[in-house]
């Protein structure tokens, strides 16, 4: 018993080898979604609280700048020189039709401009603008300016600044002709400027001193104080999505064609923050206009949304203006009426998560690799373990057994007519086919050979043997019977003598007592399973086969390997409560159907045969059966009429209660047929069986199609096998 079960553990695992990778790979798919979901996660709030955490750095730096230069600004503006100077030539301008000219050769203007030459050297400032409280220009370098009325560091500066405090404007394209980097002058170039109000004696104001700022020099680089990684920059936008600070990328936006290819193109006050799109850094083309580009998310949500900086936003994926995959934290600052953005490459942001992507990929290339390897060697084995078991019937040896010939085949396995080698006792031997042997069908083999051995009646089939050879084979042997089966019987000489019938049906209830009280249930009594034949020089010998379908009462481990069975059964031949819930069956249900085989021993023809599976199996359920008498229209034996009709019961607690009882009652009938053992053997004498031929009955094919028979027959009037 060891042995066989060490084989077939063997077998199993030989035979689902390629079971282990593949689980392995959906484990691990599991598994990595799972580490994945919380890698990304982690590394999101990581580069979320590393992005918010250096937009502030750069914000406080930005703030820390601009309160220096207010605060200079400031006291440029108290300063007594400047102070009285600008007094001055604010009271000149109130002069009547007062000219530019006449501003320029006022005295006041070189001291002035000698006062602020040291303000505006060291820190190198790029100019200064004077106006007064109208905002006509009193005194600026360049001194182009002096006479005109211009708006200085974008709207409403010179106002907030008069009203208010030192303030530092933002960008804005320069009003005149400055230097730019190919060596000449020209308008537009960006400026910011920093400006406070001078107060006269009375403390009110005069004037406004405006000294000019290059946002390259300070501001843009203020923005970048704190940088992350190789991709990452800060800069500033106004409302409309203008860039105010100048770009780390401005030599691939001149490039890709988002800038002019001129040295003193910047993308400050000239780069907008639109979506193309497509990464046009790795050369796609964006399908819209430029002008019909959308806002990038980050500056459509800061314009909708102002957030603050001590609430800023972030996300984890969006394209910035070269249509580059990113990740950013932004927010608004009112004070300055700017937004700052802080962005870096998605692809470096997450570079430790696409590291762990490929490494899992591999592994799963590899798992996968592995497991469809194995899977072909696996069917390699298969094959070449069918080949070694088809060899091994080939050559007619399953072990003490030597095979003859074919004598049936089905869609489980075959039967053979063969021999012991040491007894010389003919044999059936069934076995598994090759390429149909399954753990469902080794198990359902095995399960129908260990019962059937249970029982040793002589009217019940007897198993020889079982076994299982070195190259897995499955076999049982069994005794091979010669006669007929009840279906043959009733097809070739038509309806029984009522005498020989109960001489039948008693023996078939010696076998069902035994079964039954070993707590098992046959479930497929039927004329094709009972045996009719010779044994000992007794004729008339019954021989129940095929218990493939039997159930051990209130067994639920054996349920699955019968699930396949839908309806467990033959529908001629089936009871009611098998057809309502095959699980229902009970001994009671043997009796029913033996009472449907005397019926058709007795008539000739089933109890319900009219429609199909469905209306016969209705009737089964529903209608009340035709006493054989009636239906046979001669004399027979009144208790054999009335005992078939109560094993017909549609309710088993109104039919026999166990073989016993049926037996002892059929004991008791009088026949009015009678059929005594001269009889049968004269009829054996008259009707013996011929040579086994090659060719299986239909009996043979059924059989082995519904799960396997149990006894190899031949079917004596048409000398043809039966299993």
């Amino acid at each position: 018993m060891f042995g066989r079960s060490g084989r077939s553990a063997t077998y199993g695992l030989r035979r689902y080898l390629w079971v282990a990778p593949v689980l392995g790979v959906i484990a691990l798919i599991f598994a990595v979604t799972w580490a994945r979901g919380r890698i990304e996660s982690t590394i999101r709030l990581q580069k979320e609280s590393e992005l918010i955490t250096l937009l502030k750095a750069d914000v406080k730096a930005l703030e820390i700048w601009t309160q220096l230069q207010e605060d200079s600004a400031s006291v440029m503006a108290e300063d007594n020189e400047i102070r009285h100077a600008v007094m001055a030539l604010a009271e000149l301008a109130k002069t009547p039709g007062i000219t530019a000219a006449q501003l320029l050769a006022a005295p006041q203007q070189k001291a002035l401009s000698e006062a602020l030459d040291g303000w505006i050297d060291a820190p190198g400032y790029l100019g200064y603008v004077i106006t007064n409280p109208s905002g006509l220009v009193i005194a600026a370098r360049p001194d182009v300016l002096v006479g005109q009325t211009r708006a200085l560091g974008g709207q409403n500066f010179s106002e907030q600044v008069l009203n208010g405090r030192p303030m530092v404007s933002r960008p804005v394209p320069s009003l005149t002709e400055m230097p730019d980097e190919d060596g000449g002058k020209a308008l537009g170039v960006p400026v910011m400027f920093v400006g406070a109000r001078v107060l006269d004696d009375a403390q009110q104001p005069v004037g406004v001193v405006a000294l000019r700022i290059s946002p390259f020099k300070d501001f843009t680089k203020i923005l970048n104080v704190a940088s992350p990684g190789d991709t990452g920059e800060t800069y500033a936008f106004d409302a409309q999505g203008l860039m105010l600070s100048n770009s780390r990328f401005d030599e691939d936006l001149k490039r890709i064609g988002l800038l002019p290819d001129k040295k003193s193109v910047h993308s400050v006050l000239t780069m907008e923050l639109r979506d193309p799109g497509v990464d046009l850094m790795e050369g796609g083309r964006a399908e819209l206009r430029r002008s019909e580009w959308p806002l990038t998310k980050m500056a459509a949500k800061t314009i909708e949304e102002k957030p603050s900086i001590d609430k800023p936003l972030f996300d984890a994926g969006y394209r910035d203006y070269r249509g580059v995959e990113c990740i950013g934290a932004w927010a608004w600052l009112p004070q300055y009426q700017y937004g700052v953005a802080i962005e870096m490459d998605r692809k470096e942001a997450f570079a430790p998560l696409f590291i762990m992507r490929a490494i899992f990929w591999s592994l799963f290339g590899l798992l996968a690799l592995g497991a469809l390897l194995l899977f072909l060697l696996t069917l390699i084995a298969r094959k070449l373990d069918r080949r070694m078991r088809e060899a091994v019937v080939a050559i007619g040896q399953l072990g003490q057994y030597a095979l003859e010939k074919k004598i049936g085949e089905g869609g489980m396995g075959s039967v053979y007519r063969a021999h012991h080698s040491m007894l010389r006792r003919p044999t059936a031997v069934k076995l598994l086919e090759p390429d149909k042997t399954t753990e469902v069908s080794i198990a359902r083999f095995e399960r129908e050979v260990q019962l059937t051995s249970l029982l040793n009646h002589p009217n019940t089939i007897t198993i020889y043997d079982y076994g299982r050879t070195g190259e897995g084979v499955f076999y049982y042997a069994m005794e091979l019977l010669d006669g007929y089966s009840l279906e043959s019987l009733v097809e070739q000489f038509g309806p029984q003598p009522d005498g020989r019938v109960i001489q039948i049906l008693l023996q078939v209830c010696g076998s069902l007592i035994e079964a039954h009280s070993q707590g098992l249930i046959h479930r497929d009594i039927k004329p094709a399973n009972i045996m009719l034949t010779q044994r000992g020089g007794a004729c008339d010998f019954v021989k129940l086969l095929d218990f493939g379908l039997v159930k051990a009462v209130d067994s639920k481990k054996t349920r699955a390997l019968t699930a396949a069975d839908a309806i467990t059964g033959t529908p001629l031949y089936m009871p009611p409560e098998s057809v309502q819930d095959s699980d229902a069956a009970d001994a009671r249900s043997d009796l029913y159907s033996l009472g449907a085989v005397g019926y058709f021993l007795l008539t000739g023809r089933p109890v319900f045969e009219s429609g199909g599976v469905m209306e016969i199996m209705r009737s089964h359920v529903q209608d009340k059966p035709l006493p054989p008498s009636k239906r046979l229209a001669r004399p027979m034996a009144r208790e054999l009429d009335l005992l078939i009709l109560k094993c017909l019961e549609k309710s088993p607690k109104d039919r026999p209660q166990s073989a016993a009882e049926m037996a002892e009652v059929l004991s008791l009938c009088v026949p009015s047929q009678p059929w005594s053992m001269h009889d049968a053997q004269a009829w054996w004498q008259q009707h013996q069986p011929g040579v086994l031929s090659e060719t299986m009955t239909s009996e043979v094919t059924r059989n082995l199609h519904g799960g396997g028979t149990i006894g190899a027959t031949v079917d004596a009037t048409k000398a043809k096998p039966t299993v």
